[in-house]
């Protein structure tokens, strides 16, 4: 059913005492109902539902193994640190302080990233992997959000 076939159908039921139609086709259905449902007569409300496709590719092992290959070279050398609280991103324990790490440093688990303050609280965000920081993310004394990115972590191979 194409669309401009639903879009007539929908102005003759909006111009009819029909409340409700539906229609199926196949694998297709259409189903248009009007409600009237204040004292003004605010006029309807139009569904129209489409099915859903779902397609299934099918790989040979050999390629999904070379696909898995690939995504590892491109993505699965980066670790995401994200912050576990809504708060304010500061780099350093004080104002005049040198920031905790820099773009290029090597973290371990454990070492500090920086701190999110939460209702006067600081907490300080540690690594949980090990490698070399290649962005941050966040600009010091920002609001952040609970499980924004602060940070990208390059593994240690």
């Amino acid at each position: 059913m194409d669309l401009e076939l639903i879009k007539k159908i929908i102005k003759i039921v909006e111009k009819s005492e029909v409340s409700e139609l539906s229609i199926q086709e196949g694998e297709f259905k259409l189903k248009i109902s009007k409600n009237f449902y204040s004292p003004n007569n605010i006029p309807f409300q139009t569904k129209v539902e489409f099915p859903t496709e779902t397609t299934q590719t099918v790989f040979e092992k050999s390629e999904v193994e070379t696909i898995k290959s690939e995504a590892k070279e491109q993505f699965g050398n980066i670790h995401t640190i994200y912050s576990p609280i809504v708060g304010t991103f500061y780099r350093s324990p004080a104002p005049d302080a040198e920031p905790y790490i820099k773009v290029g440093d090597v973290v371990s688990p454990g070492t500090v990233l920086c701190i999110v303050e939460a209702m006067k609280l600081m907490n300080e965000i540690e690594a949980d992997v090990s490698g070399k920081v290649i962005k941050i993310l966040v600009d010091n004394e920002s609001p952040v959000e609970y499980n924004q990115p602060l940070f990208e972590i390059e593994l240690n191979k």
